[in-house]
């Protein structure tokens, strides 16, 4: 397969420190301190690179390589260098050292006001951005429907992108992005800006995007689920440095191992309430590290719950949610059936499930807190404890393969005997 994307012995330096000094005495005033051994004086406040001249390397010597058609996730905390890479692949900045090529037209999200002249309407820089990569007017006019309506802005087409919100401008941004006739793709947190249900439809526009179209994606997210979701191999920056490269389930459970703040997000935890009845804590118990789950292993799920006051029909449910933000499957527990906060104070409930049949994949939990005998409904959380079901010593190829199915259903095989066919 061709590659399309190379990146070679990549490192990007910023000076700090320098600006509103660039003069002869603030030049003299940084050498003097440095001759007596002093730290610089125009250094900002934490700046832990005034040791090393005011120099500070947001990537250090970066190598990988992209083939065509491949989905490619980019992770790490913030600062890790995700953004400062990407812009470099688009061209907005050039590499310290080090070399990219890049094979094909490139359509770059990177940020809100990114790509886009603010002056010129919606209309206008749709067009724009069409000529940008090389395609003629009626090749852009022929996608412009389907833009628009994507976009969900048809009211505002016509009017500067200068006064449109965030989301508005993220919403076309992305529909301009997705659409336009371009070979690579490239993403970062396109997701942190717009409504759930917007979310959804970015998630399942690239899901097409990359595994229908063909199209060479490059995707950075926070969201671990999007990410294994939309690709198949993954990369991993820290503090400018790839530490590791692979099958994309692979390298996020290392990169949540590594790092104490996102093992810390695996488990929701909120404090007690004294006016209301609340869910205090949810963790997974997986079969495996960092909430790593393998498939046909027994799962349990453990709730705190505060009660300042009795409930006299408690009920608490949750849903299994997909990376679609699609429940999977819903299981709840009444008073009726087991005894939930008939007296106040905390108690911890445990849900097992002895045998995990959730397809592949990543999910969160969904979970919903009520009294079903006054019919109120005291909390709904979304989105938490991100969970990841694997398959491990299965060798099954098609029947694991990308998006075939939910969940795998227990049943029992037998062969029926048949008369043997015999000619006449």
């Amino acid at each position: 397969m061709t590659v399309v994307v190379r990146v070679e012995n990549v490192s990007k330096k910023y000076q700090l420190g320098n600006i509103g000094t660039q003069s002869l005495k603030g030049d003299f005033n940084r050498w003097w301190a440095r001759m007596r051994g002093k730290e610089d004086p125009f250094a900002k406040i934490g700046d832990e690179s005034q040791h090393q001249n005011g120099e500070f390397w947001a990537l250090k010597d970066i190598n990988f390589e992209v083939k065509q058609g491949e989905a490619v996730g980019i992770i790490g905390k913030n600062g890790a260098g995700k953004s400062t890479l990407l812009k470099i692949l688009s061209r907005i900045t050039n590499p310290t050292i080090g070399n990219v090529k890049i094979k094909g037209r490139i359509a770059s999200l990177l940020e809100v006001g990114t790509g886009f002249n603010p002056d010129l309407t919606g209309r206008d820089n749709i067009f724009l951005n069409g000529a940008i990569l090389g395609m003629t007017k009626r090749e852009i006019a022929a996608k412009f429907d389907e833009i628009v309506d994507f976009s969900g802005i048809e009211k505002f087409i016509d009017t500067p992108v200068k006064r449109y919100s965030s989301g508005m401008y993220v919403r076309l941004a992305f529909a301009v992005a997705a659409h336009l006739e371009s070979e690579i793709l490239i993403l970062d947190e396109v997701l942190a800006v717009g409504d759930t249900e917007f979310q959804k439809k970015c998630l399942g526009k690239m899901d097409d995007v990359a595994h229908k179209q063909g199209r060479t994606i490059l995707f950075v997210s926070h969201s671990m689920q999007a990410v294994t979701t939309l690709t198949n191999t993954c990369i991993f920056l820290k503090n400018g440095q790839l530490k590791s490269q692979g099958f994309t389930q692979e390298v996020i459970k290392g990169y949540l191992q590594s790092d104490p703040s996102a093992l810390e997000q695996l488990i929701y935890i909120d404090s007690p309430s004294n006016l209301e009845p609340k869910v205090t804590k949810v963790e997974i118990e997986s079969s495996e590290s960092s909430n790593s789950q393998a498939y046909g292993k027994p799962m349990t799920i453990l709730f705190n719950i505060s009660t300042p006051s009795p409930i006299k029909s408690a009920a608490l449910s949750f849903q299994v949610m997909n990376s679609m933000d699609q429940p999977v499957t819903h299981l709840l527990v009444m008073d009726s059936e087991i005894p939930i906060a008939r007296k106040s104070g905390l108690f911890e409930l445990q849900c097992h499930i002895p045998k995990v049949r959730l397809y592949p994949g990543n999910y969160t939990l969904k979970v919903h807190f009520a009294d079903r005998f006054s019919k109120q409904k005291y909390q709904t959380i979304e989105r938490i404890c991100p969970f990841e079901v694997g398959v491990y010593g299965e060798i099954r190829d098609y029947y694991w393969g990308t998006g075939n199915a939910m969940y795998v259903e227990d049943c029992d095989w037998s062969v029926v005997c048949m008369d043997q066919y015999s000619k006449v």
